[in-house]
């Protein structure tokens, strides 16, 4: 009986990373690839919740995670409490190219009121939520190849990717490598 559990399981496990390896070429096709790690992040200008116009590039000089989430998304909610806390543990720390860190938060909500909740109650203090309140129609996630969320890239200070889908403690370790 144990072995067959384990069967359906390792079958079950291998037909997701398929079905996200598939969708990860399909998204490539279309001209939709995910930025890879190494290359600079392509800039977003998107407006905050007070309508005012935040371009990704007048971040640079700070390690910036791009944060791609919704009020309405279960695991992307279960994530925050850890994205507090390493801007917490990191907002006013020395790195090697850049000082201090921060989250641009780019929402794909398509209700205002329930984005501003979402920021209230999961207490996301930075200061750089932006949205066009499209959803999943905004174009940024074709630029950014974005299939699923939550999605993050973590930008140096001269805004090179050098970490992507980092949860949990996973941000925080790579953060620790680019401390001063």
């Amino acid at each position: 009986m144990r072995k067959v559990i384990l069967s359906a399981v390792v079958l079950l496990s291998m037909t997701a990373f398929l079905v996200i390896d598939r969708q990860q070429d399909a998204n490539a096709q279309q001209g939709n690839a995910s930025p890879k790690i190494g290359m600079m992040a392509p800039d977003i200008a998107l407006e905050s919740p007070d309508g005012k116009v935040i371009k990704l590039s007048s971040l640079k000089g700070k390690m910036v995670l791009i944060d791609f989430w919704a009020s309405w998304c279960g695991p992307c909610r279960m994530e925050n409490p850890n994205v507090v806390k390493a801007y917490n543990a990191y907002k006013n720390t020395k790195f090697k190219n850049a000082k201090g860190f921060t989250v641009y938060s780019v929402s794909l909500d398509t209700n205002k009121d329930r984005w501003l909740q979402g920021i209230e109650k999961d207490q996301l203090s930075w200061e750089y939520h932006v949205s066009d309140l499209q959803g999943w129609k905004t174009p940024i996630i074709q630029e950014y190849g974005v299939y699923g969320i939550p999605m993050s890239f973590l930008i140096d200070g001269e805004g090179m990717i050098v970490g992507k889908n980092l949860r949990g403690p996973a941000l925080e370790a790579k953060l620790a490598e680019f401390v001063k």
